[in-house]
């Protein structure tokens, strides 16, 4: 008898042991939420925060600016403050897309949507926006509010095709992730982009090569003779690329709505190529690749140059850029050397619908 009861009062303390270790763990606050917990390959495609961001006041340090010091400062050292670049972090699993209309909306293409939902069904981890035209102009003043000439820039833009090129490299430096035009069909997950061996806390951007045209008439077709793509690009938040590509539109944006040579609906003097298109995006990123203040000169000799990346056909890795072949994202072209969609290369289709842009403008600004 006495052996029963002490069985019985050892198996109520084990039972009171338990339920309040449960209680604790549900009302302690130091507790995940078992919801919000993640592992670690999910965190991988994950987004870090969520969308939007929640605001946070800024506490600076002792010794270090305040915002109310940042504010005067050169473009570039504000972009440089309110989206610093983390080489470190992980590449935020968003996916960025543009049109005039949501999927959700019945006036949506139903061209479009096997191209949109190549990228959800390869990506069920990310989150993938498609941002109206309205929805863009609401979401740059959100996140550029402390950086009022951005915002003004994008507004004073004529076109739509140029909000829509600006608008890319706006919210990758303000969020990072993939960005993609609509009309892009994913053929690889991004996740496979990369090769497995490669370190990713090393890479901050991913970009293809649009064009390498071996011909002598190339200048009459293409802006670059080596023309990297801005129709699909991958990065971090804060790349010192994207940040001087936004303060280069931005600065010459003003400058010409100051001359008053910016009128709604009317093009403007300097080719869509030339303003926010690829030719400004492939200078940005050779003048990156030569700028002694990210690349240490003393092991080499020359600028990296249009020759570094004539006829890729694997990844390239110049710093913290990944620059992959012509038949990642321009599988099926027949030219160039580009392979078909088939090929392991091969992880974005461009359909090259364009409708949204003048005809003359997707292979060279006249």
């Amino acid at each position: 008898m006495a052996l029963s009861t002490t069985v019985r009062r050892a198996a109520l303390v084990a039972a009171v042991l338990v339920a309040l270790f449960l209680l604790l763990r549900i009302s302690s606050p130091s507790s995940p939420n078992p919801l919000s917990v993640q592992s670690t390959s999910a965190q991988t495609e994950q987004p870090s925060r969520p969308y939007p961001p929640p605001k946070s006041p800024n506490k600076p340090q002792p010794g270090q600016k305040t915002v109310q010091d940042i504010a005067s400062r050169p473009l570039r050292e504000r972009l440089r403050y309110h989206f610093p670049y983390d080489i470190e972090a992980k590449f935020p699993a968003y996916i960025w897309q543009t049109w005039k209309t949501a999927p959700g909306s019945g006036k949506f293409e139903e061209r479009l949507r096997p191209f949109e939902a190549s990228w959800s069904s390869l990506h069920p981890g990310f989150v993938h926006e498609v941002i109206t035209d309205d929805a863009a102009a609401h979401l740059i003043s959100y996140l550029y509010a402390s950086v009022p000439e951005v915002v003004q820039a994008y507004e004073a833009m004529p076109l739509p095709v140029l909000k829509a090129d600006f608008f890319r490299y706006l919210i990758l430096l303000a969020r990072g992730g993939i960005y993609s035009d609509i009309d892009t069909q994913a053929l690889q997950s991004a996740t496979d982009w990369l090769p497995q061996t490669l370190d990713k806390s090393t890479v901050g951007l991913v970009i293809g090569i649009e064009a390498d045209p071996d011909r002598a008439d190339w200048d009459e077709w293409y802006a670059r003779r080596i023309q990297f793509c801005q129709w699909t690009i991958q990065s971090k938040p804060g790349h010192p690329i994207l940040r001087d590509i936004v303060a280069t539109i931005t600065d010459d944006t003003l400058e010409m709505e100051k001359a008053g040579k910016l009128h709604k609906g009317k093009q403007v003097t300097k080719s869509i190529m030339e303003f926010t298109g690829p030719g400004v995006w492939t200078d940005t990123i050779f003048s990156y690749f030569n700028n002694k203040e990210y690349f240490d000169f003393s092991s080499r000799n020359t600028n990296v140059t249009y020759s570094d990346f004539f006829g890729i056909t694997e990844h390239k890795k110049i710093g913290d850029v990944v620059v992959l072949p012509i038949t990642s994202f321009s599988p099926g072209v027949g030219q160039m050397g580009a392979e078909g969609t088939e090929h392991r290369m091969a992880f974005v289709k461009h359909e090259f619908d364009g409708s949204w842009k003048p005809e003359n403008e997707r292979m060279k600004g006249e």
